[in-house]
């Protein structure tokens, strides 16, 4: 009798822990029907480095990105509450999109065709221009055709790198592992000038040790449209993050994200925008 109560105890406790198994599976994981969004969660990757866009201070994470990333995970049914961060350098957001180390990819992402081949992209949900960041009493930097002999500095992986050596060959290009690295060596007088777009720009200038040190040059010279990376083909995760970036700009969100965030540098958006977002493909 005993025996068998035991037996039955254990079945039962190996039931629970298979269930328990089970469950756990779905955590943390994108169902491409289901947009990969439930109360399990989504694994977000956005830039750890720039003030204004994807900014981590501690355990707090900032910027416009980092609320479009918010928004866009309600409208997929997860909370903030369940959202991970991750970070995602410039060189590796490919690579952490096709090994699922997230859902989706919210950072600062210029939609290019050569991306396109690797990643689906929803969106865009702003564009933005490359602009050159210089010191303040710099006045012989006037735009990208003022930078022969200069020393400039962009990300490794970046479409900056790629942009500036096309509209001035032979540049002195630097390319470090992030943005904060190009403007502190910008702010210690190693480098000339950083180019990257001019949102991420203006935020870094409008940061506390930088105002009135560094400025904008304010001349950009292509055109960034910001789009939303995610598991390429997955046309249903896509077609959903497209309604709910539409969604953000018709009901206001938008507005104030951009505002809350890139107001504070004196920054205005560009022509074009609110953009209206691709059809998914």
């Amino acid at each position: 009798m005993k025996t068998r109560r035991i037996g039955a105890v254990a079945a039962g406790a190996a039931l629970a822990l298979t269930l328990a198994a089970c469950g756990s599976d779905s955590g943390g994981s994108s169902g491409s029907g289901s947009g990969g969004g439930d109360s399990k969660g989504l694994k977000i990757g956005i830039k750890f480095d720039q003030p204004g866009l994807g900014l981590k201070k501690g355990s707090d994470f900032t910027g416009m990105d980092v609320d479009v990333a918010k928004y866009v995970a309600k409208k997929l049914g997860t909370d903030e509450a369940n959202i991970t961060w991750v970070q995602a350098p410039s060189a590796q957001r490919e690579t952490l999109i096709s090994t699922g180390q997230v859902n989706m990819i919210v950072a600062t992402y210029s939609i290019t065709d050569s991306r396109k081949e690797k990643v689906s992209f929803a969106g865009p949900y702003f564009i933005a221009g490359q602009d050159l960041l210089v010191r303040a009493d710099d006045t012989s930097i006037t735009g990208p055709d003022s930078l022969k002999g200069k020393k400039l500095c962009s990300v490794t992986g970046s479409t900056s790198a790629q942009n500036v050596t096309k509209e001035v060959p032979g540049i002195n290009l630097q390319n470090f592992g992030t943005y904060s690295e190009c403007v502190a060596a910008l702010s210690s007088g190693a480098i000339d000038a950083v180019t990257t777009d001019d949102t991420i720009l203006a935020g870094y200038a409008a940061q506390d040790q930088y105002k009135g040190k560094l400025k904008v040059v304010g001349k950009p010279f292509s055109t960034e449209n910001y789009g939303i990376g995610i598991k390429k083909g997955d046309t249903a995760l896509c077609n959903q993050v497209t309604d709910a970036i539409k969604s953000m700009i018709s009901d206001g969100s938008w507005q104030k994200i951009v505002d809350d965030n890139l107001g504070p540098a004196g920054y205005k958006p560009g022509d074009g925008n609110p953009p209206t977002p691709a059809a998914c493909s």
